[in-house]
């Protein structure tokens, strides 16, 4: 069996190949809205049939895991994910709408699913650890990002067709996929612990303790669970403020300022680079302070930096409330991840559950903003992310530790 720190390594490579991926298409979008002649309404829908696959996918992730592992969970719906890419691209070279709206459907059912499973991966190992890395390994998504949109932005300025970007992108985050899930847990949904610790519901040997329900019946008792249920809402305030930024940040920077595309990129990853930069430090930061105060200070900077890019008239002050954005939609997610697993024993059909709340708001709410943008343009549509942000506010407390986690992210 892979070592704790093989395995957080193989989870850190699978996140920055998901976060790869995505922001391979998310930093072309400007080019994709061009070669299909689609306006701010056209492009909404675009991107809203496209999440159908994510949101019908996601709610059987727990399950898909439970039967055949993690691992080959990641692998196959990565694949899935890059099939989905390059008919995309496909569709994109011909200017046929249809065939990208397939080609996004693939892609969410593979991002939704690979998503959920590797989140669970990381869960577990952060249980092995006993201290809490799951935000390093969202910083690792992150890093994935910035570096997509990096490469974005260069091959953007340089005229390189969507297609080829893209494939080319989706095969070598399938290739990272392919040798991380080696050192991934051979179990088919991992709930080990620190050396020494034992878990249960109460702090009793597991093997004391009732097991829970597997299969269907877990998988709707997780959402029977009010804890569970608001640590959704706070993951889907984090995830909508995330997503909103990945696919509207380019097209407002460059609609908004009246700036190039190459620019729109760079408007992305400033976004990106200050979620890295969160993440990496987030880990000290739970453990000095708690989950609870890190995730209201989170959520504070993002208000104030949406707040900045939607209203200043200067593009220098709008990519500082960006980077703002990005710092405090960093921890929501790997926060709320954590909570969810914190008895290794129900994480799966948790982070289902967590998984399916975030992802629709992660893939349905930012087309949404696109039929706003429509009568207000790009900028001040944004601003409908802050009624999620006071909510997620309202049940912050639900992301603290249950008493029985694995020593786990103890503080409140």
């Amino acid at each position: 069996m892979p070592t704790a720190h093989a395995a957080a390594r193989a989870v850190f490579v699978v996140f920055a190949a998901s976060g790869f991926a995505f922001a391979s298409w998310a930093s072309r979008l400007p080019a994709v809205r061009d070669g299909l002649s689609f306006s701010e309404q056209d492009m909404g829908l675009l991107l809203l049939t496209g999440s159908i696959g994510s949101v019908a996918a996601i709610p059987l992730s727990g399950l898909v895991a439970e039967r055949i592992g993690t691992a080959r969970t990641v692998l196959s719906f990565a694949g899935v994910l890059v099939v989905g890419l390059t008919v995309a691209g496909f569709g994109v070279a011909l200017g046929e709408h249809l065939a990208v709206r397939l080609g996004l459907v693939l892609f969410g059912v593979g991002a939704g699913v690979w998503d959920a499973a590797m989140n669970l991966e990381g869960a577990a190992v952060e249980q092995r650890l006993g201290r809490a890395v799951m935000p390093v390994f969202h910083a690792g998504f992150s890093f994935g990002t910035v570096l997509g949109a990096g490469i974005g932005a260069l091959v953007a300025t340089l005229g390189v067709p969507v297609l080829w970007h893209v494939v080319a992108a989706g095969v070598l985050a399938l290739g990272s996929v392919l040798v991380a899930i080696r050192y991934f847990s051979p179990t088919v949904v991992a709930a080990a612990v620190p050396d020494g610790a034992a878990v249960g519901t109460d702090g009793a040997d597991p093997a004391a303790v009732t097991p829970p329900p597997s299969g269907v019946a877990g998988l709707l008792a997780a959402w029977r669970e009010p804890r569970t249920l608001a640590i959704g809402l706070v993951v889907l305030a984090s995830a909508l403020t995330e997503g909103v930024a990945n696919d509207w940040v380019s097209l407002a920077v460059v609609d908004g300022f009246g700036t190039s595309d190459g620019t729109g990129a760079v408007g992305l990853a400033v976004f990106l680079t200050a979620m890295t930069t969160a993440r990496l430090a987030g880990t000290r930061a739970i453990d000095r302070f708690g989950r609870v105060p890190v995730l209201v200070l989170s959520a504070l900077l993002a208000f104030v930096g949406v707040l900045t890019f939607a209203l200043v008239p200067f593009l220098w002050l709008a990519l500082v409330g960006v980077a703002l954005w990005g710092l405090g939609a960093a921890m929501g997610f790997p926060m709320g991840m954590s909570a969810a697993s914190d008895d290794p024993r129900r994480a799966a059909m948790r982070v289902a559950a967590v998984s399916t709340i975030a992802y629709t708001a992660f893939f349905v709410g930012p087309p949404l903003i696109g039929f706003v943008a429509h009568s207000t343009g790009y900028r001040l549509a944004v601003l409908v992310l802050l009624v999620p942000m006071v909510l997620g506010l309202a049940v912050a407390r639900s992301v603290r530790p249950l008493p029985s986690a694995a020593g786990v992210q103890r503080r409140v």
